[in-house]
């Protein structure tokens, strides 16, 4: 009896402490909090980070990690399960459609820069990456420096382009940078010929859609490193907290390494030092 009594008890003074959370006048917690739903943007490209499924469901590493933050959010603030709207973004459009208000979060492969902090904000680090190329067997191409004289074909406005030309300027290699729109557009070039290589983030290019992978290879050089993050409005604190706060909560019990598991046993990717160190920092106390 006296259990169920202070049950209760916890239940009603932790109500009546969220009844008294005041959010600042902007924040998307207030929408939130108000209609139950969280609106999420995703990739269908960013495999296997964001992607659909054969249902057009969205799916993938960031996906689900992002599933658990809005399930913590819903917690955190006495709502149960928030319903999930889900917005499709692209490579070009992903920053514009949080900071337009189209979707409260973008969950990808969106690595946090200075610059994009102009426009946007960021979670805690979900996962870190380089920059990589991917090349035919056949060529005589091994490592970076091999690039000299040769067409790399690279996403337009992405940190992967910035790195690449910051690669050739510093090791004073000539090669030609091949801007495109998006990876679909670099696999077609790569394939037909007209690139000698194609640059991305390295699991990005493992999950492209490629016609015969097994006649390509990834070069040695990591050329850039590439932290990802949970994009977000900017300026929105109280928002950022609650995500932080779910984020904490996945790395401190261990769910991030299920997840983890989950995308990246079947390529053969163990969890390394950088990334335990990034969940550990993550696992902030409350």
């Amino acid at each position: 009896m006296f259990r169920l009594v202070s049950v209760c008890l916890a239940f009603l003074f932790a109500t009546a402490a969220f009844a008294q959370i005041q959010f600042p006048p902007d924040s998307r917690l207030k929408a939130i909090t108000s209609t139950k739903t969280i609106k999420i943007a995703y990739r269908a490209d960013a495999r296997p980070f964001s992607f659909v499924n054969d249902k057009n469901e969205p799916v993938g590493f960031t996906i689900d990690l992002c599933r658990l933050v809005a399930n913590s959010i819903g917690q955190q603030f006495g709502l149960g399960d928030l319903k999930i709207d889900w917005v499709p973004t692209t490579l070009q459009t992903r920053f514009t459609t949080v900071a337009s208000g189209k979707a409260d979060m973008e969950c990808g492969s969106s690595t946090v820069t200075l610059g994009r902090m102009k426009d946007v904000d960021f979670s805690n680090f979900v996962f870190v990456e380089t920059t990589g190329i991917i090349v035919a067997k056949t060529s005589n191409i091994r490592t970076f420096a091999d690039m000299a004289g040769k067409k790399i074909a690279v996403a337009s406005g992405t940190t992967n382009e910035q790195a690449i030309i910051n690669q050739l300027k510093q090791q004073k290699i000539e090669a030609t940078v091949i801007s495109v729109k998006d990876g679909s557009e670099a696999v077609a070039l790569l394939e037909s010929g007209k690139a000698d290589g194609f640059a991305s983030d390295k699991l990005l290019l493992v999950g492209a859609h490629i016609k015969n992978p097994q006649d390509l290879m990834m070069l040695p050089d990591d050329l850039s490193v590439e932290p990802y993050a949970i994009v977000l409005p900017r300026g929105d604190w109280a928002f950022r907290l609650a995500v932080n706060t779910g984020l904490a909560q996945i790395y401190r019990d261990g769910r991030v390494v299920t997840v983890f598991k989950a995308w990246f046993d079947r390529v053969g990717l163990s969890l390394g030092p950088i990334l335990r160190v990034v969940y550990g920092l993550g696992a902030l106390s409350d």
